[in-house]
């Protein structure tokens, strides 16, 4: 560095109204400087950092509170508001020059699409090239990547922007796509952060955790209340026979409907399903890929009902083991035609549990269940038909792929009233019988 510093009096209004017109500097650092350049009607506050190579870079901050001006901490400062706005000044013109050291500056968008590309590669190398590109890009794209926090540099990222972000979410939302939407955006910026950390300040994992974090404690959901009577799932089972059969789905439906009816399963694991999961009296369901780290069997067997294999005969007939179970056909606008009908493409498996949305409409419609009566209720009705039956949590559980956790949270009614009957049988009186003959009866006098 050049020369010495002189120290120049700014602390207080009349310190800076002697000073000559011109500009004065005081050092906060070594290399930080706030100035101060004094012009005829009052001055203003400057700040410089040292870059190296004898240079510095010079910013105006804000005005002096000089004459009648009084301070209001935003465009006119004290010495001491001016001191904590150069230093603050200062770090983000420096995190600046890091974060772009080696390129563009990562920011939410960048890291976004970062994530999605890396997800849908998973998927390709997975599934192969008729992977679904799934929801996750649906749901980042409509919530995250159209709003203001998308062009949020992440070395400037605070925890108020994603909890804004957060808050400003629709009320429409349920909990758990708010909770699906924050964790893909979490994944997405941790990823983020690790890529870039010399770039990023160190707290950036703790202001993704904190800003992401729920304004309140969520209340869990009674999700028994979700759960249909057997006899709701035979109605929803007989309206997907009679859709499937309206709309020529050749038992494609049908099938989907039952396993998911029968295992309680999830649709991501039935869709996985190949024909040599069919056995002689059970299901063979894949794990779900839920959980980091967690290792887990390939399958989970699930004892079904004669009627279920029945059902997934014309499925398994002539076909190899590791072909795909479900299956449904794609269609296509046939434009060789006058009014280019649709057609009949390719024949693949089920890939997104969107592709039910239209036809499970139809069928709640034809079972004269209420509208919002959704394909997760299926899984709702396993769990709580096992719990009612009296099979342990533990195993109800590890049938449905989750934790006993997750099955005592939400399915705590079911678990009380098979409880509540399997203490009714050890019940005993406890009160000494009353036995007549015991009894002394006094005699009278003669």
């Amino acid at each position: 560095m050049s020369k010495t510093l002189t120290e120049a009096a700014l602390t207080t209004r009349n310190a800076r109204a002697g000073l000559a017109e011109g500009v004065h500097w005081r050092g906060l650092s070594p290399d930080v400087h706030l100035g101060y350049r004094k012009q005829k009607r009052g001055g203003r506050w400057l700040v410089r950092w040292y870059q190296g190579d004898q240079k510095y870079r010079q910013a105006t901050l804000a005005t002096a509170d000089d004459g009648k001006l009084e301070a209001d901490g935003v465009t006119c400062l004290t010495f001491e508001q001016a001191k904590t706005a150069a230093s603050r000044h200062v770090s983000t013109k420096r995190a600046d020059d890091l974060a772009a050291a080696d390129g563009p500056a990562p920011t939410v968008r960048t890291a976004i699409d970062a994530y999605l590309v890396t997800q849908e590669a998973r998927e390709v190398a997975r599934d192969g090239q008729k992977a679904s590109r799934g929801d996750a890009r649906l749901r980042l794209t409509r919530h995250i990547l159209s709003s203001p926090l998308a062009a949020k540099m992440l070395h400037a990222l605070k925890e108020s922007d994603l909890s804004k972000w957060r808050d400003g979410l629709s009320g429409d939302l349920a909990a758990t796509t708010v909770r699906r939407i924050t964790n893909d955006l979490k994944a997405a910026l941790n990823a983020a952060a690790t890529k870039h950390r010399a770039r990023l300040p160190a707290e950036i994992p703790l202001i993704i955790k904190n800003g992401l974090a729920g304004s309140h404690a969520e209340t869990p959901t009674a999700r028994d209340k979700s759960a249909l009577p057997d006899g709701d799932i035979r109605r929803i089972i007989a309206a997907a026979k009679a859709v499937d059969d309206r709309d020529d789905w050749n038992g494609d439906l049908l099938r989907l409907v039952v396993v998911l009816s029968a295992t309680g399963a999830r649709f991501s694991q039935v869709r996985r399903m190949a024909v040599g999961d069919v056995q002689q009296s059970r299901l063979m369901v894949p794990t779900s890929r839920k959980g980091r780290g967690v290792k887990k069997a390939s399958h989970i067997a699930v004892r079904v009902g004669t009627d279920v294999i029945a059902t997934m005969r014309p499925a398994t007939a002539g076909r190899r083991a590791g072909d795909a179970l479900l299956e449904r056909w794609r269609h296509k606008q046939d434009k060789s035609q006058e009014k280019a009908p649709w057609v009949r493409d390719t024949r693949g498996p089920w890939l997104n549990a969107t592709e039910l949305s239209r036809p499970w409409a139809e069928i709640v419609r034809l079972a004269e269940l209420p509208a919002d009566t959704v394909p997760y209720a299926l899984r709702h009705s396993s769990i709580v038909r096992q719990l009612r039956n009296g099979l342990p949590v533990r195993l109800v559980a590890a049938l449905h792929d989750t934790s006993t956790r997750m099955i005592e949270t939400h399915y705590s009614s079911a678990i009380i009233d098979a409880l509540d009957e399997l203490s009714a049988g050890a019940v005993v009186p406890l009160m000494p019988p009353e036995n007549d003959g015991d009894k002394v009866v006094p005699l009278r006098a003669g």
